[in-house]
């Protein structure tokens, strides 16, 4: 085994680490450095995700990755949301095969061999307004936006010109029952908080809709 593959090993139970933990692992030449990194990637040891962050490979985990976490920690500031948070929410049906993210900066996609990763930039006042912090029971923590701020981020991204609730019954196959939680104050917030008339006009028809 490699020695960054044991000393990482040792430290981190996911085996989730940067080229900052590397560096504090092993304080010295920089080249020695790199030429550990580079063996353990020839050798399978360990999985390059992006640029400076690094996965032992799973069978030198002690602990699973979670992959909302580890979107959280390719590409920041971002929070999971879209298909990717209405499948978490059990509010659609199908399976979801890229973890798709809103950024904060610029959308990009990364292909890992943990995954596939998309991020999307969407405007708002408030990048955190309808954000959730979860806390899995591994104690990995991630955000995920609540299904009403998800679909506002998908009717934005994919230029639905949705009026309410039947489009959204009807495209996503999302039961009228999962509304029944959702607050006038809550739907206030986030038409306050989105500049794109087109996602207002959607949040307002829920509201009318759903009584609110």
């Amino acid at each position: 085994m490699n020695k960054l593959t044991e000393k990482v090993f040792e430290c981190d139970p996911y085996g989730v680490f940067t080229s900052q933990d590397v560096a504090t692992l092993f304080p010295g030449s920089e080249d020695r450095r790199y030429g550990l990194v580079k063996r353990a990637i020839a050798s399978g040891e360990i999985i390059n995700i992006c640029r400076g962050l690094y996965c032992l490979a799973p069978k030198y985990r002690k602990k699973s990755v979670n992959l909302y976490a580890l979107a959280q920690r390719i590409y920041g500031p971002s929070y999971i949301s879209l298909e990717s948070s209405l499948s978490w929410h059990g509010w659609i049906p199908e399976a979801v095969y890229t973890l798709t993210s809103v950024s904060f900066g610029k959308s990009k996609e990364f292909n890992t061999l943990l995954g596939s990763f998309s991020y999307i930039h969407v405007p708002q006042k408030v990048f955190y307004t309808g954000i959730e912090r979860l806390t899995d029971e591994d104690e990995n923590i991630f955000l995920m936006a609540t299904p009403i701020k998800a679909l506002a981020d998908y009717v934005y991204v994919n230029k639905k010109d949705w009026i309410g609730l039947k489009p959204v019954t009807e495209s996503l196959r999302i039961e009228p029952e999962e509304f029944e939680s959702v607050t006038s104050d809550y739907t206030d917030l986030l038409i306050d908080n989105y500049a794109s008339r087109r996602v207002q006009k959607f949040i307002k028809g829920l509201k009318k809709d759903l009584k609110l």
